[in-house]
């Protein structure tokens, strides 16, 4: 496996605009790591037990601290956090600010030595999934304002940087990270804001545009991206690379021109577009190196994604007792609407995947926690599924409670609109699915095609893929040895749903060749079933800690019951994608969709919103403008001055 040839290099017949693309995410996210993580190794059929069991936790003195925050937290939450007002507003009071700052909550993963709480993240997505169930908006500014804002100088800022700005932020200021740009959202690697060093050699000339910049109107400090040409040591040319600056709003030649957009849901968070024009950012405000800001980045969207799904977990748990409780009082041809067996069954649902996202959440963060190398397709799983099933928990809940849940001063309305951008944050679903299958699936991919090269060479592997992609012999399933004795039967399924899984892949590699690197539909198909087998075993491993705890009477029978529930929904999802890989509507979708493309010639451009940096010439400035008149600007640029005055003049 040392030999595999790289992919990108591999490819012969693929459009030149995607081997470029795979060649910049091999880039972007550096040389594989020694050891595969859990998830890669599904991809190959393996089942690692070390990885996955026992259920990893928090240790005993942690967890009782982060129990006193909650107590706090929770006394806050019920009693005085204005959630339907912040949404109504479109605002988060100063005060509720200085609030959650003196519980702890804004400062929970900086180190205690410079002021912050010393939690790890487990313990933080606690927190984030406490506030989920009240506020979506809040669990967002405070998970932006940890997770990517103080989370970076946390993990790369030098020991300055880190006595200088993290008693800051954990105390009393906000935060921010620039990377979104205009035409620059999921693509990180496509930055078009630049840095280049001045000529005395002081600062950084930095100069570009952001978006949804969360919380900046407010914050003290920004983490920004930007390109630098850097030259390459390997060859001597000049190459564009990202960078990651401190920048501060009282620089000269920022603009704030924006401090809100007004939104669906998440109202109360404010997204902000900034301008900066030759602004003169010291040397010394460099994070981490030079070159070094994407891998900045997608360490902290490895925060972002957790503390994003623990905030979907939030409110999934709080739909999902909305609706239990309406379903037991609200009464339809005299009997209670939870018998009827169609209500029952969002009911069975809400309650698998509510148990589901808490499973998979808390592995994730345990993996973290522990430091594990190779967790980028594990924060992806996690992200894609609590943010899938918190949305489908939170429109299940909205259905049963039929009208009233739709009215605004029902609570669900609210998590639902706040939960829906979720399914777009942090990485279009629709991105990440594609990537969970290229990440995960690569190292595999890559070594059948070096056998595939050189079968001589490597003479028994090549016999035993040729055994299973010719002859259908599948491998012996991977063995379960960890999990109690009880749940024998659900390792049993796991074990095979995993062994198929990997036949599956295979085969993918086999049938589509080189066209498996754009074939999107094959690739979420194959994604959903690696999702899946994550869910399955963060949900039997989580039950197996429960019940080696002690977990019996009620209590285990209630558990035993959404477990299975759990394994029997991942089970039938797998083997429907699977399915679906020979039995699906692709041919006609191809043909639907060109139909729909046909149309545009008949769609003048002014009737719609267009791209603002569209690359179709024709077309820019030709569109429905937005109408952004009615939005509160909160003073119509940077208040983080005002915001820091407030703070000091106390509660």
């Amino acid at each position: 496996m040392s030999t595999k040839p790289s992919l990108a290099d591999s490819l012969k017949n693929v459009d030149a605009r995607d081997i470029k693309q795979i060649k910049a995410a091999e880039e972007m996210l550096g040389p594989e790591p020694e050891e595969m993580g859990f998830c890669k190794n599904l991809f190959w059929g393996n089942i690692l037990e070390r990885d996955v069991f026992p259920y990893p936790e928090a240790s005993a003195e942690e967890t009782a601290r982060c129990d006193q925050m909650l107590a706090e937290l929770d006394d806050y939450l019920e009693n005085e956090h204005p959630a339907n007002e912040i949404d109504r507003t479109q605002e988060i009071p100063h005060w509720a600010l200085r609030r959650l700052f003196k519980i702890g909550v804004m400062g929970m993963i900086a180190p205690q030595e410079y002021g912050g709480g010393g939690f790890g993240v487990t313990s933080y997505n606690r927190v984030l999934e406490r506030i989920g169930r009240t506020c979506g908006s809040t669990a967002v500014v405070v998970s932006a304002h940890q997770s990517i804002g103080c989370g970076a100088v946390t993990l790369f800022g030098s020991e300055e940087q880190k006595k200088y700005w993290l008693p800051r932020i954990s105390n009393d200021m906000l935060s921010a990270f620039c990377l979104s740009e205009p035409n620059v959202g999921c693509d990180a690697g496509g930055q078009e804001s630049r840095c280049e060093v001045s000529e005395d050699g002081e600062y950084y000339i930095l100069n570009g545009e952001k978006k949804w910049a969360t919380s900046a109107a407010l914050s003290g400090m920004f983490t920004v991206m930007a390109k630098q040409k850097l030259v390459d040591p390997r060859t001597g040319k000049e190459k564009d690379k990202v960078t990651a600056l401190i920048v501060t709003p009282d620089m000269e030649g920022i603009d704030i021109f924006s401090s809100n957009r007004s939104k669906c849901g998440i109202r109360g968070t404010w997204q902000a577009r900034i301008r900066f024009t030759n602004v003169k950012v010291p040397r010394a405000n460099l994070l981490y190196k030079e070159g070094q800001g994407l891998k900045i980045a997608l360490t902290c969207l490895n925060y972002g994604r957790c503390t994003l799904a623990a905030g979907m977990v939030g409110a999934g748990v709080s739909a999902y007792k909305q609706a239990l409780k309406w379903a037991q009082l609200r009464y339809q041809f005299d009997r209670p609407i939870g018998e009827f067996d169609l209500i029952r069954d969002h009911l069975a649902q809400m309650a698998a995947q509510c148990y589901a996202m808490d499973a998979m959440l808390y592995m994730t963060t345990g993996l973290v926690d522990r430091s594990d190398e190779d967790i980028m397709v594990e924060t992806a799983i996690c992200k894609v599924f609590c943010s899938e099933m918190g949305f489908r928990t939170c429109d299940s809940a909205l259905q049963i409670m039929g009208g009233e849940g739709y009215m605004t001063e029902a609570t669900v309305e609210r998590l639902w609109r706040d939960s829906r951008i979720n399914r777009i944050v942090e990485g279009a679903n629709e991105v990440m699915h594609s990537f969970i299958f290229a990440y995960g699936s690569k190292q595999l991919g890559e070594y059948m095609l070096g056998v595939k090269a050189n079968p001589m060479k490597h003479m028994g592997a090549a016999m035993k893929i040729g055994m299973q992609l010719f002859l259908g012999v599948r491998p012996p399933a991977p063995k379960i040895t960890k999990l109690h004795p009880s749940l024998r039967h659900h390792a049993d399924e796991l074990e095979a749903l995993t062994r198929e899984f990997s036949h599956q892949v295979k085969m993918a590699f086999k049938d589509h060749g080189e066209d498996l690197v754009t074939a999107q539909m094959v690739q979420r198909r194959l994604s959903w079933c690696s999702v899946w087998l994550f869910a399955l075993t963060s949900v039997l491993s989580k039950f197996d800690r429960d019940i080696r705890n002690g977990l019996d009477g009620a209590s285990l029978e209630h558990d035993q019951a959404i477990v299975d529930h759990c394994v029997a929904m991942a089970a039938h999802e797998i083997r429907s994608e699977i399915r679906a890989l020979r039995d699906n509507t692709d041919t006609t979708m191809q043909r639907c969709a060109d139909a729909a493309w046909s149309e545009l010639p008949s769609m003048p451009h002014g009737d719609y919103h267009i791209p603002e940096l569209t690359p179709v010439m024709e077309a820019r400035g030709k569109g429905r403008p937005v109408d952004t008149e009615n939005i509160q600007q909160f003073g119509g640029g940077s208040i983080a001055a005002e915001f820091e005055q407030v703070f000091k003049q106390g509660s």
